[in-house]
């Protein structure tokens, strides 16, 4: 196993949501896979106000504590993967939230999407994601795993029961990441 860190992200909060069953799921697979360390994090157990720091993120100026301790989490990871749902064609608010509390804690970092919904499978808010991403300098896998009308491979515990062609898609995400890791490393520790 390589010590580096892949953090998966749920982005969604609402109660009722999905998030938590589909990152079940992407988390265990990513553990199975080997190729990092892995951390799941709950954007609705970090709990972020709508953005309200004084400085510009880039500066590294945090005045509360529920910034600071984001920025820890954020900075001691090496890759994302981003669980997200799709709403009105686009991402849902709490990631866009939790992603501009930060700056160079994203930075040099890969990061890959798992995205859900009805008939889009979520392709949408991660197309809209990948503008922002890019933006901070991380880089967006192109192999991502997209669940449509995710509710049919729920069971009677909301375990997700993913398909083959899940499966495969989250083999390659992963496979690519590991390898975007590496090669994004000396970005983030010019030494």
């Amino acid at each position: 196993m390589s010590d580096a860190t892949l953090q998966i992200i749920i982005a969604s909060t609402r109660p009722g949501r999905v998030g938590p069953s589909v990152a079940a799921w992407i988390y265990q697979r990513a553990v199975d896979h080997g190729g990092f360390k892995v951390e799941l994090i709950d954007l609705a157990e970090v709990n972020l106000p709508l953005f309200d720091e004084p400085n510009h993120p880039r500066l590294r100026q945090y005045v509360h504590q529920h910034t600071k301790d984001w920025s820890a989490i954020v900075e001691r990871a090496d890759a994302f993967i981003f669980v997200v749902p799709e709403y009105n064609y686009g991402f849902n608010a709490a990631i866009k939230n939790a992603i501009d509390y930060l700056n160079q804690e994203w930075q040099h970092k890969a990061i890959g999407f798992v995205s859900y919904g009805g008939v889009a499978a979520g392709t949408r808010a991660v197309q809209m994601l990948k503008q922002v991403v890019t933006t901070l300098k991380m880089v967006p896998m192109t192999d991502s795993v997209n669940i449509p009308f995710v509710q049919q491979f729920l069971d009677e515990e909301r375990r997700l029961q993913p398909n083959d062609i899940m499966q495969g898609a989250a083999t390659a995400m992963l496979d690519e990441l590991v390898r975007w890791d590496g090669a994004l490393r000396g970005l983030r520790d010019p030494r």
